[in-house]
């Protein structure tokens, strides 16, 4: 037993788990800082060096393996200098996390519920026709193959000038997707319900058509009067006042804090505390 004990405490599986779990954690923060810039494109390269670097020496390519080895301890030099500017920002992100001094984040759907309240009663005072989708339970991945992919993030600014009139994408719908411009000019199935008011033109027809057959959320601006109109599945909220879209957006729109994805680790913290927690309840009973 106590031999048994010496080697378990010798292994220290702990110390493992949290090397691994820093490791892990050190990786994707640098994914997550280089998504989107050049960087990403070295961390690739990087990847492939180190798997050849690995296969090398698993097969015994000695040769292979110390020209590998000098290129990845020359190459820590390289990336230094030439990615200096952001490597600095990245440190500097570092400091400011570790102080507590880090920016507050903001719920997606208020975001959201401020960038379209702004670009629909911009857009509906210059009469500016409009037709944005708002996905929810129901997936819109059949419309957005329709149109044009853009996979952008949400801005009064582009949404506005997606709509100007004589522009390559003004026509047909933007949906909007995990809070995020998945696509314009995309194409929704027209209502064919024959009790639809004749004023109604061709963007109402589509929204209440996207309605009947989706939990989707539509927002159209007239482009012949600027009226604002609301349809949610069977029910559509016509001629909406500037004072009203905002409630009707919280309204059908707003996500509880809790709902909101987390940081992975954030995730696994929580995990964490609700299982002592849990393991607390059982001892006590």
């Amino acid at each position: 037993m106590a031999d048994w004990f010496a080697r378990f405490m010798s292994e220290r599986p702990l110390i493992q788990i949290i090397d691994i779990a820093l490791v892990w954690y050190i990786i994707y923060k640098l994914l997550i800082y280089a998504r989107g810039t050049q960087m990403i494109n070295l961390l690739k390269g990087v990847g492939i060096f180190i798997f050849a670097k690995f296969l090398s020496a698993t097969l015994g390519l000695r040769t292979i393996d110390w020209m590998l080895g000098q290129v990845l301890g020359w190459g820590v030099i390289a990336v230094i200098v030439l990615f200096q500017p952001e490597l600095r920002r990245a440190l500097e992100i570092l400091g400011r996390n570790i102080s507590g001094n880090r920016p507050r984040t903001q719920n997606p759907s208020k975001k959201l519920i401020d960038d379209l309240e702004y670009a629909v009663k911009y857009m509906s005072r210059r009469k500016i026709g409009a037709l944005i989708a708002i996905e929810a339970q129901d997936e819109l991945g059949e419309i957005i193959e329709t149109g044009v992919n853009l996979d952008s993030a949400i801005s009064n600014q582009l949404l506005i000038n997606i709509f100007i009139p004589n522009t390559p994408l003004h026509d047909g719908a933007v949906v909007i997707q995990n809070f995020r411009v998945a696509a314009a000019s995309c194409y929704l199935p027209l209502s064919e319900n024959g009790n639809i008011p004749k004023e109604l033109g061709t963007r109402h027809r589509a929204a209440i058509g996207l309605g009947e057959v989706t939990d989707a959320l539509v927002v159209i601006v007239s482009e012949e009067t600027g009226d604002i109109s609301l349809v949610k599945e069977n029910h559509m909220h016509r001629g909406v006042k500037s004072d009203e879209l905002k409630t009707l957006l919280e309204q059908y729109l707003v996500v509880e804090e809790s709902t909101v994805p987390k940081d992975p680790v954030e995730q696994f913290k929580q995990i964490i505390v609700n299982g002592f927690k849990s393991k607390g309840e059982q001892d006590e009973n």
